[in-house]
């Protein structure tokens, strides 16, 4: 399946957040979550989804970048 859309798996070490781009974006959504106001349970799940909207696709693509991954556009 991964092979069919042309993309490549790449395996990396069992810890290794200097080549995970998720942990860059894990880092901004704590940093936007703890700037929130809102405390409670609901507020916070309803904060949560607001702030997903403030990754751009370029910030996204810039994560993967900067962990050193190459990619282009099918």
């Amino acid at each position: 399946a991964i092979e069919s859309a042309r993309a490549t798996l790449v395996y990396l070490p069992p810890y290794s957040p200097d080549f995970n781009p998720i942990e860059q974006a894990f880092s901004k959504f704590k940093w936007l979550l703890k700037s929130a106001k809102e405390r409670t349970v609901d507020a916070l799940w309803k904060t949560c989804g607001e702030l997903l909207s403030k990754f751009t696709q370029q910030e996204c693509q810039n994560y993967f970048r900067h962990c050193g991954y190459r990619y282009t556009y099918a």
